[in-house]
Formats: C-alpha cells, structure tokens, sequence
C-alpha cells in the first residue's frame, strides 16, 4: 500500500502525537508499504528528506503568535500560506496514496488532506490525539463553540473512520462529533518499545545535581490540561515525610500557574524545570526517577505509557476500563488517582517512596502490560489491518 502520513505536528518537534505519527510511519514503512509523511515547516527541519525508510515534506507555515494567554501553545498552520493548498495536492497527485492516516482533528493539514482523500475516495484514519476541553469556564466554552461550529461539520463532510486511543477519547468523541461502533476504532496508544533498548544517553542525577535522593520526573509540556497542581499541592505532605524529594519537569513551560502555586507554598526549592529535551534523553530522565507522574488532571498519554514501559512506577489519573479491551487493576499493573486530587497524589507518593519493594514489584507489573498491550509492533499491525480492509472495501466500490 501507499500510505500518506498527515500530521501539523512531526519529529523534530517533541510531543506525543508527533512521535506516534512518526512511529507509525517507520513501522507502515518497515513492513514494505510506501510512505509519505506531510507536516508544517518546524525550526530549521529539512523542507524534505528522506528517512527512517519513508519521505517527509514539512509545508510552509504560519506560527500561532503567542497572546500572553494561559492557553497559549506552539502551533503551526500551513493553510495560511500562499500556494500551500497547491503544493499538498499536488505532493499527493504525484504520490498517489491508497490510503490516508490524519492525525489531529483540529490540524489544517488534516483538513486539507481529508478533503483531498474525500474528493478521491481514499479510505482515512483520523486519530483524535487533544481535546478540546478545559476547566477554565471561558475557555471550555470557547472550545465547545469551535467544536460545534467548525470541527464538527468538517468531519461530517470528511466521513473519516476514526481512531480513539481511550475512553475519555471515547466520551468525547461521542458527544462533540457523534461517533459510534461503527465508524470507529479502538487502538490504545502506540509506545516505541525500541527507542527503550538503547543505551543511556545522559547521567541525569548529576546532570541537574540531584544527588541520591529521592526524584519524582514529571514529563510533557506544561500545558493547562497538564497543569502539574495536583503534584505541586502534594508536595508540602511528600516533604514532610521525605525532606530530600526532587521534582524534575521535563518539557516546554506554556502554562506557569504551578510555579506560582510552588511559590506561594514554600516548595519551589524542590521543583527543577528543564524545558523540551530531545526524544533520545527520555528514557534516561525516567531511569533517574523513583516515580515518573504528570498526567494527574485525567489522562494516561504517551509519556506515561512510556514511563511505565521503562519499568519506572507511574502514577497516572483515569479510571480501569481507560482502555477498551485493555485490563487495567489499579495497585497491581498500574497506579490511578482520581483527577485533580492531591491528597491522592501525596498519599501514593509517600506510599511508594516507604515501600521500595513494592515500588519496584508495581513498576515490574506496569512495564509488561505496556509492552503486552501499547507496543508500536502490535498497534501499528492493528492500523495496518484496518488500512487494508479498507482499501478493499474501497476496490469494491470502484
């Protein structure tokens, strides 16, 4: 098959959608289909290159400006470029794709490319990978509104089949675009397994001078649905038990509040914040930590996945059936806390750091169900398998 990859957000951009949607990419690719990967211009990323086994075109692109806003993020959009619109179709005239996998239902280069795939009568997978939700009343309102005003009629016109990584995926999904069984797919999140076989590439304990106390490594963008206050109100409780405790976020600070929040509660001593590292660090700064959580306002992602897979204990905040087919028990293959909950937080912290032998035996636990379950080998055989019933469901019609 001839596979076109479309996601505004691609390596060397960090994140857990660009690096599924590039993961996902090599594997179609290592499996003898074709590939092509479109995303927009990122830093001084090459316009086109060759690598990993498939092409990558990145699309001129016009930055977001950032507002000042607590919403603020680094975004991209290759639609407000003369020509872009041009240029896409015509990269995928001349790629002549069997099928297209979109990643991102708000993405403009998804909306482009599903229009393309429409107007051709290709089969697409549209993996919903964010949201639009957020506690902030204004906020959430405005989301709705987009949702309802431009995302949704774009996807009842595309008519993509949709991939959903998780329950509240599920939820969402369900109410903002009226999905269903029947124009949907299940498949968890996909974690490289490899990239976790190499060896180290950084001594992170001396690098940030932690020493040998205890670390806590919180890894993601700081973002407000990832806003890291349920760990920064545990603290003052995780202190008192442990005075030595380190955290360590890792990732792009776009939402500061928990600085703040730190501040205010005497902790920030304890906090070191080292902005993006590159994807190849990752699993260094989780083999530093003790514990690796920032998923605490809802939500298991990418980096999670990733933590658990490292044999690091976890602490992520979604309930046991998060993953449809997937068998989740809470304390034995996975540690869950209720969202935005700090006294949870603070109560599992402590427990683990108390408890090595346990900390250790969980850690085990959680690292086989992801390998069993999240591996890039067993979702991307999923993927493909949906591509190719598709494609000839597709034949069929024609």
């Amino acid at each position: 098959m001839r596979i076109a990859v479309v996601n505004n957000f691609f390596p060397p951009r960090v994140g857990g959608s660009a690096h599924m949607a590039a993961s996902l990419a090599e594997q179609y690719a290592a499996r003898g289909h074709e590939v092509l990967a479109i995303t927009a211009a990122y830093a001084d990323a090459p316009a086109d290159e060759t690598k990993d086994g498939y092409r990558v075109v990145r699309l001129p692109a016009v930055k977001m400006p950032q507002l000042g806003l607590s919403i603020d993020f680094d975004m991209s959009f290759a639609s407000l470029r003369p020509g872009n619109w041009r240029r896409l179709w015509k990269l995928l005239d001349e790629f002549k794709p069997d099928a297209v996998h979109l990643h991102g239902q708000f993405f403009d280069l998804s909306w482009l490319a599903g229009l393309y795939a429409r107007r051709h009568k290709l089969p697409m997978l549209l993996t919903i990978h964010t949201l639009l939700i957020s506690d902030n009343k204004l906020y959430g309102g405005v989301f709705r509104f987009l949702d309802k005003v431009l995302v949704n009629p774009i996807l009842r016109y595309l008519k993509p089949r949709y991939v959903i990584l998780d329950k509240l995926g599920v939820d969402y999904c369900v109410e903002r675009y009226g999905t269903s069984d029947a124009n949907s797919d299940y498949f968890p999140i996909a974690v490289d397994t490899g990239n976790f076989e190499k060896p180290l590439t950084l001594d992170v304990r001396a690098e940030h001078g932690l020493g040998d106390g205890p670390v806590i490594v919180s890894l993601g963008h700081v973002i407000p649905l990832r806003n890291r206050l349920p760990l920064v109100e545990a603290l003052p409780s995780i202190l008192d038990k442990h005075p030595g405790v380190k955290v360590v976020v890792v990732g792009r600070v776009y939402h500061d509040v928990f600085l703040k929040r730190a501040e205010e509660l005497g902790v920030a001593d304890a906090i070191i914040v080292t902005g993006a590292v590159p994807k190849a660090d990752v699993p260094a700064y989780f083999a530093a930590a003790d514990i690796v959580t920032h998923d605490l306002n809802g939500g298991c992602g990418t980096a999670s996945l990733e933590a658990m897979l490292s044999g690091t204990a976890t602490i992520a905040s979604v309930t046991e059936d998060n993953y449809p087919g997937i068998e989740l028990r809470n304390g034995e293959n996975i540690l869950l806390v209720r969202p935005d909950d700090s006294e949870a937080v603070a109560n599992t912290v402590i427990d683990l750091l108390d408890d090595p032998e346990k900390r250790a035996l969980v850690a085990q636990r959680e690292s086989a169900m992801v390998r069993a379950n999240f591996g890039l080998d067993v979702v991307a055989e999923e993927h493909l398998r949906t591509f190719e019933k598709l494609v000839t469901e597709a034949d069929v019609l024609r």
